[in-house]
């Protein structure tokens, strides 16, 4: 499903060069669930931007879904990453003045799906993730859990096959981040690829595979990246 080969990327800070990737490979398969492991400025945070399409390697390859991003013009990545890529991140990113429905429909407008379709998803969304009975709740009429089932509704309301996933956990107590790592294992039980950036090793290890990042690189354990 998702195919990175030796892929480099540098930043210039200053004087000084970065190297946020550096020679990285990666192999998702379909409906794996992947942990991306590593601390602060290891460059897991870079390696989700590419896997996003939201960054442009200096090199490499990256395959998505079949997909050489590299040959994709800039129209074509906007639709992937509408189409083909859902996210949730660590903050939920809902808008306050909106329901829990109009949230999770709102990227279907870029769609371009009729107000009915766009309804039928995004209830069908939240019904998958438990909150059918608060659909019409705003963001501060929910707990830190709920909210995050909402950007996860969000992302599944796209019909993409691949979610990816920054600290989805982050702001959550630890019941409600054990929730939200259960419901993320459903999902994968059933059809979706994911990959779950995250510095905490504990959540990491409720994955089915975790790869960690040091200085750019990826490793199999963590004693390989030297981070035990």
């Amino acid at each position: 499903m998702l195919l990175l080969e030796h892929i480099f990327r540098t930043y210039y800070v200053g004087d000084e060069i970065v190297h946020a990737l550096d020679d990285a490979t990666l192999h998702v398969r379909p409906k794996e669930f992947v942990a991306i492991c590593g601390p602060s400025g290891s460059g897991k945070t870079t390696l989700m931007n590419v896997m996003g399409c939201l960054d442009t390697p200096d090199s490499g390859r990256y395959i998505l879904d079949g997909v050489n991003i590299a040959e994709c013009t800039d129209k074509e990545l906007s639709l992937i990453r509408s189409e083909k890529i859902g996210f949730v991140f660590q903050q939920f990113n809902l808008l306050t003045s909106m329901s829990a429905l109009e949230n999770v429909e709102l990227p279907l407008i870029y769609q371009k799906c009729s107000q009915k379709e766009r309804i039928e998803r995004a209830k069908a969304a939240l019904d998958r993730v438990g909150l059918g009975n608060r659909m019409q709740h705003r963001p501060s009429q929910l707990s830190g859990g709920q909210q995050q089932r909402v950007a996860i509704a969000r992302a599944l309301a796209s019909d993409s096959r691949v979610i990816l996933a920054d600290e989805p956990t982050g702001n959550l107590d630890s019941k409600s981040g054990n929730d939200i790592m259960n419901l993320l294992h459903r999902l994968s039980e059933q059809e979706y690829t994911i990959v779950l950036i995250t510095h905490n090793d504990d959540i990491a290890r409720q994955s089915q595979r975790t790869v960690y990042v040091r200085d750019g690189r990826l490793f199999n354990t963590a004693e390989e990246a030297g981070i035990a």
